[in-house]
């Protein structure tokens, strides 16, 4: 089946992406249903985790959260029938590109669509909506009246956290990386509480923050990475990101934040502050539900849960227009260099 594929160590002459055929690496067990891909979100490949678990591993899938129909299901499948709609993540094993027509995927991995959702609009949230439901539910633990910070709230991640914070009955504050950032976060329904415009580097977030809680802090503070110390190569990548002491001291007492920054350092100082504050400190990755096998019950019901949300309205997510299959590659390269702001989906 023909699929795209990144290369994870490519020479100077090779392409980092390619279309290839790829033969099922096992025959379909009794639990596997034949899907007919419908669409597939365009996510970034954390090539060091997967570098890390799979060592020998020279091409890994593009493409792993999709949507379709399913067509044949095995003998001993028990939660769907042919032609069931439905959204899912393959795992980060599966040796098949998201972006072929069809594939067999076991039933483990899947959850129904509602019917009123779009195929582009599942595949473009089942991920971003398990990421926040694990870091503002599972990891926060989120309930009323709470003050939430989401540093960069246009974006994928950052709007279904404002979503589910306001729908839980939080307080929710957001940044603004431009001025195009702030007229989308000015048009959320319900309305943020406030958006700091970080865009111009004039603003002291630390002080913004206080005045908004009231000197108190913030409950919870997810982010999408920090700035972990002052050189001119992170302050030129990553400018506008919060830097990890403005969190520190942005953070209440009993307070959670949840990072996104795997490469997280913590001086002794640092780590007397959140002492101090009695706060927690908790690290988001994304691939945690599909690597432990004994909370599957867990995953599918958080994958259902996200896909009610969404059918019912509360979750809108932020995608751009569909992707045909053609310019997939093109895409996936500027989602890898992290260009693309929204969500991209491919049609298939």
């Amino acid at each position: 089946m023909k699929g795209l594929y990144y290369r994870l160590t490519p020479s100077q002459d090779e392409e980092t992406f390619v279309f290839q055929e790829n033969e099922p690496a096992s025959s379909p067990s009794d639990y596997h249903v034949k899907l007919q891909v419908k669409a597939c979100a365009l996510t970034p490949i954390n090539t060091k985790l997967i570098s890390a678990l799979y060592k020998s591993k020279e091409y890994v899938p593009v493409g792993r959260d999709i949507s379709g129909v399913i067509l044949e299901v095995g003998c001993k499948v028990s939660f769907f029938k042919p032609d069931d709609d439905v959204v899912g993540i393959l795992p980060l094993d599966f040796e098949e590109s998201g972006l072929c027509d069809v594939i067999w995927v076991h039933e483990h991995h899947l959850v129904h669509k509602p019917d009123k959702v779009s195929w582009v609009e599942a595949a473009g949230t089942i991920r971003d909506g398990l990421c926040v439901y694990t870091a503002i539910h599972s990891l926060a633990h989120l309930a009323p009246g709470k003050f939430v910070l989401v540093p960069d709230g246009a974006s994928p991640f950052g709007t279904l956290a404002i979503q589910l914070s306001h729908h839980r009955g939080a307080t929710v504050i957001t940044t603004a990386h431009s001025e195009e950032d702030k007229q989308y976060l000015g048009k959320i329904r319900p309305p943020v509480a406030r958006v700091i415009d970080v865009s111009k580097g004039n603003v002291n977030l630390t002080e913004e923050g206080m005045e908004e809680t009231g000197g108190l802090g913030f409950d919870i503070i997810a982010d999408a990475g920090a700035i972990l110390y002052n050189s001119e190569h992170s302050v030129t990548k990553t400018k506008l990101l919060p830097h990890k002491h403005e969190i520190l001291s942005l953070l209440a007492v009993g307070s959670h934040w949840v990072t996104r920054e795997q490469d997280l350092q913590l001086d002794p100082p640092d780590s007397t502050i959140l002492f101090l504050k009695g706060a927690s400190l908790s690290f988001l990755n994304e691939e945690t539900w599909s690597l432990s096998s004994s909370r599957q019950g867990k995953y599918l019901h958080i994958l259902k849960d996200v896909m009610d949300k969404l059918g019912g309205g509360i979750f809108r997510p932020y995608l751009d227009e569909p992707v045909p299959m053609y310019e997939a590659k093109v895409f996936m390269e500027m989602v890898q260099r992290k260009e693309v702001k929204k969500r991209l989906v491919v049609q298939l």
